[in-house]
Parts: C-alpha cells; sequence; structure tokens
C-alpha cells in the first residue's frame, strides 16, 4: 500500500507541471491598423487604392518539451501526532508499617479417624453419699466437651414412653415415682436422677428413668418395688460430656452442637443417650436449668 500512495503522488505532480508549462506560453501580437493624415486645406483628396489584406502572422513556435522523466515532487511526510508522555508521579517515601496481628479463622476440627480415647481417673468414693453428685464427678463447662469415663452405679429403673409435648411431664412424674419407691425402701438417693433415651422418632420416645441409691439397709436386700419399679445399673463407659444450660425446652439446640461435634469428628456412636438433670425439673422454662448429655462412642 505505501507504494501505490507514491505513485499516486508522482502522477499528481507531473500533471500539475505540465498545466504550468502551458499557462506560461507568449501570444502572438496583435495587427495595429495604421490611419494616414488629412490632406490640407485646397488639396485634392486623392483617391486611395485599397489597402491589401495583411499577411498572417505564423503562431509562435511552441518551446518543445524536453523528454524525458520530470522531477517529480515528494510526498508530504504526514505528521505524527505527538503522544504526551505520561508524567511519572514522584515517588512517595515508603513509611514502614507495623505489622498488624491476624485473627486465624475460625475453623472446624478437620474429619479424621477417633483418637484412642484417654480416659480419666474415675472419682474415688469417699463412701460418703451424696444426693447431688454426678456420674462424671466434677461439673462440666457449658462451653466444652468433655471426654469422660463412666462408672456403674446401682440404680432404681421405670420404663415409659411419651409424645414430645407431654415429655417434661412424664419425665418428672416418673421420678417422683422413684423416689417414692426408694424412700418406701429405705433406700438414700445417690446422685441426680437420668433419663435413658432408648428409641426416638417424630412422634415421641422411649425411656428408661433412673435414680442412683445407696446400699439397702442391712438385712433388708430384697426389698419389693410397686408401680412398675425395678433395680438396675447406669451405663458405664468412655463417654461424651455435653452440658445444656438453658431452658428445657431450647434443649433442641445443644442436640444440633452435639449432632455438627460428631460430623466434624467423623464419629460414630451408640443409638441411646443419656441425660442427667443436675437441676430439678420443675420447670420447663427455668433459665437456669442445667443438663449433663452423654454419649457413648461404639
Amino acid at each position: 500500500m505505501r507504494h501505490s500512495r507514491i505513485a499516486v503522488v508522482a502522477l499528481a505532480a507531473l500533471v500539475a507541471t505540465s498545466v504550468a508549462v502551458a499557462q506560461t506560453r507568449v501570444a502572438p501580437p496583435t495587427a495595429v491598423e495604421s490611419v494616414p493624415l488629412a490632406p490640407p486645406p485646397g488639396a485634392a483628396v486623392p483617391v486611395q487604392a485599397q489597402p491589401a489584406p495583411p499577411a498572417p502572422t505564423p503562431p509562435a513556435p511552441v518551446p518543445d518539451v524536453v523528454p524525458g522523466p520530470q522531477p517529480v515532487q515528494p510526498a508530504p511526510v504526514p505528521q505524527r501526532p505527538v503522544t504526551p508522555e505520561p508524567v511519572q508521579p514522584a515517588p512517595v517515601p515508603q513509611v514502614p508499617l507495623e505489622p498488624q496481628p491476624v485473627q486465624p479463622p475460625p475453623t472446624l476440627p478437620a474429619p479424621g479417624p477417633v483418637l484412642p480415647m484417654q480416659p480419666p481417673t474415675p472419682q474415688q468414693q469417699t463412701g460418703t453419699i451424696n444426693p447431688n453428685e454426678t456420674l462424671a464427678g466434677k461439673r462440666g463447662d457449658p462451653s466444652d466437651v468433655d471426654q469422660v469415663l463412666l462408672v456403674s452405679k446401682p440404680v432404681l429403673m421405670l420404663s415409659g414412653q411419651s409424645s414430645w409435648d407431654e415429655g417434661f411431664k412424664r419425665l418428672s412424674e416418673s421420678f417422683r415415682i422413684l423416689r417414692q419407691e426408694a424412700e418406701k425402701a429405705q433406700l438414700p438417693v445417690a446422685g441426680r436422677p437420668l433419663t435413658l433415651f432408648l428409641e426416638t422418632d417424630d412422634n415421641g420416645f422411649r425411656y428408661e428413668a433412673m435414680l442412683p441409691i445407696g446400699p439397702a439397709p442391712a438385712g433388708d436386700r430384697n426389698a419389693a418395688f410397686g408401680n412398675g419399679v425395678r433395680p438396675g445399673l447406669t451405663p458405664a463407659g468412655p463417654s461424651f460430656r455435653f452440658v445444656h444450660v438453658a431452658p428445657y425446652d431450647d434443649i433442641d439446640s445443644t442436640y444440633e452442637t452435639i449432632t455438627a461435634y460428631l460430623e466434624a469428628k467423623s464419629i460414630t456412636v451408640k443409638d441411646s443417650f443419656l441425660e442427667e438433670y443436675v437441676g430439678d425439673l420443675a420447670d420447663p422454662a427455668d433459665p437456669n436449668l442445667e443438663i449433663n448429655v452423654y454419649v457413648q462412642p461404639r
């Protein structure tokens, strides 16, 4: 494309030169007519013959154009637009910044195999019966999960089932019956009441209500119990303890926490779970009701 553009410019220059040469040619001189002078007064006017027509003037010779290449005017070089150079800002002195502490984001424990549980030392029996003693011995932390080792204790048991709406009322009634039977048999209460949940569904649950007891009085080891009450033992072995401190109506939130923890740790547990009531089941809206929830790995 660049060579085509140069040829077009050269041809335009050659045409312009030829027109300029033609315009500089000199035109031939025009013939001037002479008028004779008038004769003096009284003189006879001679008859003048008709002048002969002037001979035609030959055209002026046209200078020949010298053949050969004509000088070509160079095409004007287009002026490129001048792009202003960007002005570099003056360097800003770097002020050393003090590193700020970065808080790591909270993370769930990575799933993995269950590590062998380190069982704590079981609480030593002092021989003193404490009606407020818990299975794990020490009080739990609501913000943490404890790994504890449960030791079997003798209890009075009462089986039952209930809907979820009637659950709190049925459990309270079961513990009342157990305390009555323990009192009839002169058995001291040796711990907090418990509920072992055996089966649950959308409609309700089956359970075993338990009341830890001390040894029977001497000579009365075969006491009979009524109202479906029978002797038994609490579950034993390694367990995870979760603590619920809130109204009983809000205990579902604690079980959601338990489920999330077990899934994050990939822990498989038994189908049954155990609730231990550190506080009395008197008011389901009690905000200070404390309950230990024990789940046992398989």
